[in-house]
Order: C-alpha cells, then sequence, then structure tokens
C-alpha cells in the first residue's frame, strides 16, 4: 500500500514530513483535508491535527512519531546519526525548536496570518521565550555546516519549515529582524533552501 499523507501544504509540519518523504524517494499520495474541520478525518487524527499518514496497519499521527516511522521502515537515506547519542541530540534539537521557537510564534500567528490582534502583553511575552528559545539553540546547535554537524538531518527539516515562520512572526509583529540578526540561522536557511525537495514544498505552498 501507498503510504497516505494527510493535510494542506500550508501547514508547517505537513511540510517537514513531505520533504522527508521527497529526499527518500518514498512512494506517497498526498490527501488534502482541512484540520479541525473534516468531521470523517477525527476517526484518523483524533485531535483534528494535520500531518497524518495511513499505512497498512492504520493510521499515524504526530510529525516526530511519523518521522521515526518512516526511519524504521529503512526506505532511501536515513537522516538519524548510527550512534545512539548522536541519535538522540537530533531528537533533542527537534524537540527543541518545537517548543521553544516554533510553540511560542505559534502565539501570534493570529496577528501575522489571519488578522487578529494580539492581547496586550502577549508580543513581550513572545519576544522575551524567542529570545531564549534562540540563544538556547545556538548553544545546542553546531551549524557546522548542518544543524547537528557534517550531516543533513531530521532536524534541519524541522529548522527550515517552523523556524522560518518564525522569523516571519518576529519581523512582522515583533519588527524584529531575526533572520539576519540571530547568529547562523540565515546561512542555513539559504543552504536548505537548495535542497530539491525544499523547493518542490515551497512551489507547492505557493500554488
Amino acid at each position: 500500500m501507498t503510504i497516505k499523507l494527510y493535510g494542506i501544504n500550508l501547514s508547517n509540519y505537513y511540510a517537514i514530513l513531505k520533504a522527508i518523504m521527497l529526499e527518500k524517494g518514498m512512494d506517497f499520495e498526498e490527501v488534502e483535508v482541512k484540520p479541525n474541520q473534516d468531521q470523517d478525518y477525527l476517526t484518523q487524527s483524533p485531535m483534528g491535527k494535520v500531518p497524518c499518514i495511513e499505512t497498512e496497519q492504520g493510521f499515524l499521527t504526530e510529525t516526530g512519531v511519523i518521522i521515526d516511522y518512516i526511519d524504521a521502515l529503512g526506505e532511501g537515506p536515513g537522516f538519524y546519526p548510527e550512534n545512539p547519542f548522536a541519535k538522540a541530540k537530533v531528537q533533542e534539537l527537534m524537540r527543541h525548536i518545537e517548543l521553544y521557537i516554533e510553540l511560542p510564534a505559534r502565539r501570534l500567528y493570529g496577528e501575522v496570518f489571519f488578522d487578529r490582534p494580539a492581547q496586550a502583553g502577549e508580543k513581550e511575552a513572545v519576544r522575551k521565550l524567542l529570545e531564549r528559545g534562540f540563544a538556547s539553540l545556538g548553544t545546542l546547535a553546531s551549524f557546522d555546516p548542518w544543524l547537528a554537524g557534517e550531516r543533513i538531518t531530521y532536524a534541519d527539516f524541522y529548522f527550515r519549515f517552523t523556524v522560518s515562520l518564525a522569523t516571519v512572526v518576529c519581523r512582522k509583529a515583533l519588527d524584529w529582524d531575526a533572520y539576519n540578526d540571530v547568529p547562523n540561522l540565515r546561512p542555513l536557511m539559504e543552504r536548505l533552501n537548495q535542497r530539491e525537495s525544499v523547493q518542490r514544498v515551497m512551489a507547492d505552498q505557493a500554488a
């Protein structure tokens, strides 16, 4: 059975999985669904979140879980190091980006993308969280040349499709050019943008 990838191209987590599956040369089918709107979809993703995949055995949700499943299938190149500690460091980076950069930035998505002004004090709170998140990412990551070192890993795809949105939030809601001001962000983003998989995802998002 061809894996079915449920979601929408504008979802950053959907984009992460799509780029990874393209990198691996996997055969998959995209199925567009609207998160939290399609009642039938709740039988597949009970929280109504995207992405979700359908396999021969059933459905899987949560991006990190799906990445581990796809990696375990062994198709195409692997983007985890073989060393257990090095693998854990990549997973640490992924979790860090999600919890301390993507989630704080998401608090201002309403203002930036949906014309819903943030509540008083919210911008200041998010700014402090993002400053700390970016600073600690600078401590955890090597950026030499990829996030975790010499080889591209799953963490880089997390970085490309979540940190990019966070920098848009910084620019539009916080008047902060984090993309250029935070060390190492721009060079890695530009390096990732050269990859065919990322370009394909970006083209589909634009369309």
